[in-house]
Formats: structure tokens, sequence, C-alpha cells
């Protein structure tokens, strides 16, 4: 028998070839869209009718869309400094804290990025509110070069003039051939302040879209209209990210895209942003990667916190935790889920996340914060007051700072010593040390448990789970050294401002209301 040897050299070619591009690797590029003060589950692929969401529904029934999405504290600065780092606000020393210093010690995962190859960059809001410090005298990017040059104007009062999409595409044009990238789109909505009735009068939407009201705050005409000037603010984010994934399918770069979507902390509402309930932590996610994730269009009911971006993209672009440089990372990649076929509860140990706060809004003597360390499970939330005889959103004489100023804010103001009352306490009112709470009957956390004789072995088995995470996390709470957190500096503007404040200066963050201001509720309530 002849041998073609010609033959077999070509065959033996062409499996070398075929198997060389199966086990050549090429990173994806990256896109994270970040909205400033979003809530679960506020998007239209969630359900909710008053809330139109084409682009997050696109990537939704594209990829995957995460129903127990969490951030591990509600408030702009720490929860970005812990999606930087893959590390809970408490394992990040003054990055726990808001109006603060970003600590040099933490590189981020996108400087990880730019080390190892991507062309990185941001659009509007990264980091903040916090100082950067330069390191050897040179400006640090923490997200990469930042892209705000092109302007466009906004649909109402209160939305960025940044022009996102045009402002990513600029970016876009910078990045080399074959160079992958990872970018950061941080849209400043639906943050206040908002235009009075935009939602309806140029959102064309109705009050009665609303199916309900929760039950923490006042069900009328005006607290409703606030909820749709939040949603057309947070469609307006939207329309931007679909002007993104246009660009990208436009050049040809959508497949091998890493998308993920989702938010900062929980709506600028009173109870929401910056506590730490489950309406206050718990995200929209949705995340697509045509070329990385199996069986698009799956529900995922996973906890995932917002500590889980970093290893996931380190994963993605191949590289190592050791090889990152950065500082051990507490979070856990989503590869397992991404490489998964299944629906619902992928990883049986995802079943709960951690949450918690340090000091944020500065507003109380000695700038002093308002400690909290919560656990969030299917079924329960356990809270940890740890200074209860403290204000939880400010004081009463400086504006209730831990609570951006608003219509509904002014509303439940309005109502202390009123049939409304009840509903003052829970969002402003002093806090038991101690909060327990069934959410399965009880999902807006009106009726504390703790204590009950009934569910007293349910809060003990969640309690100790949370202490002893955070004490294996060495979180100085747990280990006695909680007030480590208010060692740390506040930046210059912020210093001071309960101090300021009651001497009589005229001063004002600038995130609430002159109304917010009740001196007298202060009074009255220091004689209870």
């Amino acid at each position: 028998m002849k041998i073609n040897h010609l033959l077999i050299a070509t065959v033996c070619l062409m499996v070398f070839t075929s198997c060389s591009k199966e086990t050549e690797k090429v990173p994806p590029n990256i896109l994270f869209c970040i909205s400033d003060d979003q809530s679960f589950p506020h998007a239209s692929a969630y359900g909710c009718d008053w809330v139109k969401t084409p682009a997050f529904d696109r990537i939704a029934e594209n990829g995957l869309l995460f129903t127990n999405a969490y951030t591990n504290n509600a408030k702009c600065a720490p929860s970005r400094a812990s999606i930087l780092t893959g590390r809970n606000s408490w394992q990040l020393e003054s990055g726990a804290n808001h109006v603060g210093y970003y600590p040099a010690k933490f590189k981020t995962v996108f400087e990880s990025l730019k080390d190892g190859g991507y062309h990185t960059g941001r659009t509007a809001k990264g980091y903040s509110p916090g100082i950067v410090e330069n390191v050897n005298g040179k400006k640090r990017l923490l997200e990469g070069k930042v892209y705000n040059e092109l302007k466009t104007t906004p649909p109402a009062k209160g939305m960025s003039p940044i022009d996102y999409s045009a402002n990513f595409n600029a970016f876009l044009e910078d990045n080399k051939e074959g160079e992958p990238f990872a970018f950061w789109y941080g849209g400043i909505e639906p943050h206040r302040a908002y235009e009075f009735e935009s939602g309806i009068k140029k959102g064309g939407k109705k009050r009665s879209d609303i199916d309900k009201v929760p039950a923490y705050w006042v069900d009328n005409d005006t607290v409703r209209a606030d909820m749709l000037d939040y949603a057309f603010e947070i469609e307006y984010f939207d329309s931007q990210l679909q002007k993104m994934l246009d660009i990208l399918e436009e050049k040809g770069m959508l497949e091998n895209t890493l998308i993920v979507v989702t938010s900062d902390n929980g709506m600028p509402f009173p109870r929401v942003k910056a506590q730490e309930y489950p309406f206050s932590c718990h995200l929209p996610l949705a995340i697509m990667w045509a070329d990385g994730i199996n069986k698009p269009g799956r529900k995922i009911t996973d906890f995932i916190s917002n500590i889980d971006f970093a290893p996931t993209f380190l994963e993605a672009a191949g590289i190592s935790e050791a090889e990152s440089g950065m500082e051990k990372i507490t979070g856990k990649s989503l590869f397992n889920i991404f490489n998964s076929e299944k629906e619902g509860r992928i990883e049986k140990e995802r079943n709960h996340v951690l949450v918690g706060k340090e000091r944020h809004d500065t507003g109380r003597p000695g700038d002093v914060g308002y400690p909290i360390r919560a656990i969030i499970s299917d079924d329960y939330t356990y809270l940890h007051n740890y200074e209860p005889n403290r204000w939880p959103t400010g004081r009463p004489e400086t504006g209730y700072l831990d609570c951006d100023g608003g219509p509904t804010k002014t509303i439940l103001l309005d109502g202390y010593k009123t049939a409304t009352h009840n509903l003052w306490e829970l969002s402003f009112g002093k806090r038991v040390s101690e909060e327990f709470y069934d959410l399965r009957e009880d999902p807006d956390c009106m009726m504390n448990l703790a204590g009950n004789t009934a569910d007293l072995a349910k809060q003990k088995y969640w309690s100790d789970l949370m202490e002893a995470t955070l004490t294996e996390q060495k979180d100085p709470r747990a280990l006695g050294n909680g007030a480590v957190f208010e060692t740390y500096p506040v930046f210059p503007s912020q210093r001071g401002f309960y101090k300021k404040f009651t001497s009589g200066e005229k001063t004002n963050h600038g995130w609430v209301n002159d109304t917010d201001f009740r001196p007298e509720q202060n009074i009255e309530l220091n004689k209870q």
C-alpha cells in the first residue's frame, strides 16, 4: 500500500491548526455598567410594569438574569470600592467610609487589567465621593482614563449632561487593534435630584402604573410621582446602554464582550439607600457574554455580592489573583454559574450575603457613623446595630443627612407626631440593637421579631453565622476594634459639619433640602 505522505502532512497540519484554535483563548472585552441608586426589582425584565428597560432586558434575555444580587454596603463610595477590590467594605480600612480617602494599598481590578494588557477607561461616576491620592506624583485612575468631554442635553433637569454612549465610542476609537478593553459606564441616574413630575409630564407615566407603594412610605400622589421620576431616570440610563450595545454590534465586538449591568445601592428614598435592610442592598443584575455563557436566558437565584465582580473579571482575562497584585480577594468568581446550564440555585453555598456600614454622611458630633452588620438569606434577615443610641440616618437638626432630600422624605418628616408617626419612626427614629425579620411573611421588614421566644433559634443561627464569618474576614467590628473606622479622616469639605451647623454657620451638604433640617424635632425627642 502506497502511503501519501503529502496527504498525511496536510491532515496533521489541519488537526494541529484546529486544536490550536480551540485552545487559543481570546480575552473578552469587559463593559461594566453601573447605575447610581437603583433598586431591585426596578427593571422590566423582573416584571416591573412602571419601569421600561429594553437594553437591560436584552442582556437578561441573551445572558443571565440574577434575582439575588446585593451590594455589601448601601452607599456610593464604599460600594464602589468593594466592586473595585473584591473585598467587603469592612475589609477596606478607610475605604469602608463615605466621603473619605481611598487607601493607597488597595489595587483595583481595573488597574490589574491595565497591567495585563487591557485598554481601560470610564465615563461619568467611578469611585465617588471620596479622595483618591496621587501615587509617586501621578494622578491615580482607579478605573482608567476618564472620557467625559462629549456632552448632550438630557430630557430632564438633574440628569447628567455627559453623553455616556458618545464618550464610550470615543474610548473605543482610542483602542489599539487587537487590544481588549475594560470600560466602566458610571451613569449618574437615578441619583437625586429629580425634576418633579418629569416621569408623568415627559415620560408619559401615570400614578396608577405603580402597583404597590412600600408599606414604610405614605401612599399618596406626591410619593407616587416621586417614584415615577426615579423610574424616568432609570430609563434614561438604559437608553444610553442601548446605544452602547448598538455601537458594539456595529463594530462586531458584541459577542466577545462580557457585559455586566447593575447598580451601587438601593433607591435614594427613606429607609432604603444608606441603610442595610434587604431593600437597601438588593440590586438589579444582568450579565451577557455570547462567547462565554452557556445556555443564555437563564434566571439565577444564587446570592451574589458586588465583591464577586473583581474575581470574575480577572478569571475572564486569564489573570490569577497572585498575578493581579491585588490584596486578598474575598469575592468568588461567577464562572461556575456561567459554565452551568441550570437555572435557579447553581451553587448551594450561595444562600446568603453579608452587608454592613460604618460612617456614611457626616452630621453627628465627632463625625461618627452608625455601624451596622447584617446577614440576608432567602427567608430571614438579621441586623446588629452597634450604636443604637445614635440617630441612624443622622441627627434631626442637621437634616437627617444619611437620607437624600426629596418629596417622599419631606412627606415622612411632616408626618412626625401625626397618624403616620410610625412611618417616621421606621425611617428616622432610633433603633434597638438587634433586628430580625421573616422575609416570607414580612418582606417590607415592618415587624421586628428579635427576642421573640418562638424565633430565638432561627435568630441565633443567622447571628452566629454572621459573627463567625465576620471574624474569619477579620472585620475590626467583630474583633472588638470597630472604633478604628471613626479614626479615619473625613475629606476637608465634610469635616465638623455638626459643629459648624449647630454654631450657626450657614452650611448645607447639597443632597438634602432646606426643609429637611428639623431642630424642633431634636428638642422634642431629646425630652423623651
